[in-house]
Order: C-alpha cells, then structure tokens, then sequence
C-alpha cells in the first residue's frame, strides 16, 4: 500500500541532511572571530608554600621552565577574545625533577584562570595556577 520504501527514501534524506548541515554551518564560521596572532607565552603564578613567596613564571610555549623542584611545560594557551565572557585556559605538563629521584608527573591537562582550583596540582610544596596567555616582544 505505501509507495514509497525506506530504502527508496535514504538518498533524499542525505541530500536533504547534507544540505541542512551547508546552510548552518556557513553563518556560524562567519560568526567565529578571527584572532590575528597566537599567543607563545602563557604566564603563571607559582607559590612557594615554605616561603609563602609567589613568583611570575613567563612559559614560552613548548620550552621547559623551572619553579623549585617543578619542571613547566606549556603546550597551548588560549584566551578568549574581548566580546565573549572573560577566560584564559592553557594546557601544561608538570612534573617534578629531584636530584637522584625519579621524575614524577604531577599534572597533564587543561588549567583555566577563572577557576584555578577546577584542574590544579596535587603537591605539599607548591601551587601553579594561569594568569594570563601573552605574545613574545619582537625586541627580545
């Protein structure tokens, strides 16, 4: 009784999918905002918790770092254009290095500014958190 069968319907119904998917996409790529250079320069605060001292810890984007027994790798930073609620995550690797010890990973992942405390490290000595994402001086 029905003329038409699934089979027989599946290749409008891509078409039809396929076309949905050109028509929405397009105004949302117009919408994405074009940021005109990446930052290479997360910047960090880390506390000392035996010295109660804070330092400004500038990582240059794939290049190890130190602070005390840590050692800082920043892979990416990522802060949100001014239009859009404020936000500055980057992606870290640290691990501790002590001299005659084995080096111990204490954290991988995503860290974000605005809740230090979401993705932090577990360590009795020292606390690392995101302050900012910046772009290296053309001076240096």
């Amino acid at each position: 009784m029905n003329r038409f069968s699934v089979a027989a319907l599946r290749p409008a119904f891509h078409a039809l999918a396929a076309a949905f998917v050109l028509t929405t996409a397009a105004p949302v790529q117009a919408q994405l905002p074009a940021l005109s250079e990446d930052p290479d320069i997360a910047v960090l605060q880390g506390l000392d918790k035996i010295t109660a001292r804070i330092s400004t810890i500038e990582a240059t984007l794939g290049t190890p770092v130190r602070f005390g027994t840590l050692e800082i790798v920043a892979r990416r930073c990522v802060t949100r254009p001014p239009e859009e609620p404020p936000e500055t995550t980057a992606y870290l690797e640290i691990v501790e290095r002590r001299s005659g010890e084995a080096v111990t990973r204490l954290f991988a992942g995503w860290m974000f500014a605005s809740s230090p405390g979401v993705s932090s490290i577990e360590h009795p000595v020292y606390d690392v958190w995101v302050i900012s994402c910046k772009k290296a001086s053309s001076s240096d």
